[in-house]
């Protein structure tokens, strides 16, 4: 077989089609910059994917899904867009122990978890904090409360979760709202996409990269597949899962020189898992037990489930992240949905059969077995400011890094996160110069 021969040329090379590589490629290529994009998937969005499933009515986020916090750069980007958002003002139920409470507060354990917190001097795990500061049976309810708001929100393990990074988490309350893009965040990146398309930068879907062989002012990087892109300068905006890939692992990303100080940043921080299962039924049924559900938390094996509230759809979305989500990395999808319909069923008060008769379509997708990604999200470990800080240090103005892993600020995690360090990248290759080289060969 002939060898592949495909060679590009560009001023800067983004290796990522998620939120931060689009957004960065949109600004650099509206500056003038020549931009190239590459996508190892065969479609765009990373971690963002609105699509539409068999038998279902409506599109459905198997990714991020809400909006949480302020986050300004999302809200500017949708306006510009014209896309509008929806705040669900529904009800939120908690079953533990097969008991239902309505009007569930599941915040009400939270001032003296806060009161301990802001006096803790020195950072550690949140696994750590809580054996600590609140040992013994009488503050079992608050210890689970606490690791499993960890676990399921933040995707985190409570045994390498900052405290800190908790506290100031639940201080601010972002975790409270439940707004969300009407239509849901792919129009947004896709529009993303056709703007930096209609500037001039390039897309290239399916071209997993496998090394960068740069030096400063240059840089060269070969796909699986044998094509080699040339430039200037690359951003590179993988999920932190790929960092830790070896060379002999699919996904593996080298860099020649190795960047050890980058890579030791990406594996000091946490990127945790997340499987989203998405149910649609014939009827929205549990209205009848739960009035204006919009969220159900349990101690279930799938303990999170949410609707489509204020939207009429008969879907519900059952969610389970973090260590739990971890251990079923390598599950078949039939037996996450046999788990997410059993906890379901118990849930509801319904029979499995009951349920199974209702089900028109069913969707799952586990995050942690996802090529090129290898997780959902990140989260903020003891030392996190620096590794964060450490991971976006460009390399002789020549290797720039972004994505939410890369971010440090108040929307950790978030769709906003890697807006906000695509935006920040692009800026700061804006600030170098354009090498001389790349000039002559516009010219020309």
């Amino acid at each position: 077989m002939a060898a592949n021969t495909d060679n590009y040329s560009t001023d800067v090379l983004i290796i990522g089609a998620g939120a931060a590589g689009l957004l960065a490629a949109r600004e650099l290529a509206r500056a003038g910059r020549r931009v190239c994009l590459v996508e190892a998937q065969d479609r765009i969005g990373g971690r963002v994917h609105t699509l539409g499933g068999p038998g279902f009515t409506q599109a459905i986020e198997a990714g991020a899904e809400f909006m949480h916090g302020e986050v300004p750069l999302t809200r500017a980007l949708l306006a510009e867009a014209g896309i509008v958002w929806e705040e669900a003002d529904g009800e939120s139920y908690l079953v533990q122990g097969g008991q239902l409470q309505a009007q569930a507060n599941y915040f009400a354990l939270l001032p003296p978890l806060l009161e301990k917190l802001y006096a803790l001097a020195h950072d550690m795990p949140l696994a750590d904090f809580l054996t600590r500061e609140f040992p013994g049976p009488e503050h079992a309810a608050l210890r689970t409360f606490a690791t499993q708001f960890a676990e399921g929100y933040d995707a985190a393990d409570a045994q390498r979760v900052s405290a800190w990074a908790m506290r100031d988490e639940w201080a601010a309350g972002g975790a409270q709202g439940s707004l969300r893009p009407v239509g849901g965040y792919g129009p947004l990146l896709h529009g993303l996409a056709a703007q930096a398309q209609a500037a001039g930068a390039l897309l290239h879907l399916a071209a997993p990269v496998r090394e960068i062989r740069w030096q400063p002012g240059q840089a060269e990087a070969v796909t699986e597949a044998g094509a080699t892109y040339r430039a200037q300068q690359v951003l590179c905006t993988v999920p932190l899962g790929v960092w830790p890939r070896g060379p002999g692992q699919a996904g593996h990303l080298g860099f020649v020189p190795e960047v050890a100080a980058h890579r030791a940043a990406a594996a000091q921080l946490g990127f945790g898992s997340v499987i989203k299962i998405v149910l649609e039924f014939r009827t929205p049924f549990w209205l009848e037990r739960l009035p204006e559900l919009e969220f159900l938390l349990s101690d279930a094996a799938v303990p999170t489930w949410w609707s489509q509230w204020p939207a009429a759809t008969p879907q519900l979305t059952g969610w389970l992240a973090g260590p739990a989500a971890q251990r079923l990395a390598e599950a078949p999808d039939e037996t996450v949905l046999h788990l997410a319909l059993a906890s379901l069923a118990s849930l509801l008060a319904v029979s499995p059969e009951a349920l199974q008769a209702q089900l028109c379509a069913s969707y799952v997708r586990n995050w942690g077995r996802e090529p090129h990604v290898y997780g959902a999200y990140s989260y903020a470990t003891v030392g996190a400011g620096a590794a964060q800080a450490t991971l976006a240090t460009p390399v002789a103005g020549t290797l720039f890094f972004a994505g939410e892993g890369a971010y440090s600020g108040p929307f950790a995690g978030t769709v906003e996160a890697a807006l906000v360090s695509g935006q920040d990248a692009a800026r700061a290759l804006l600030a170098q110069p354009v090498p001389t080289a790349a000039r002559e060969v516009r010219a020309a």
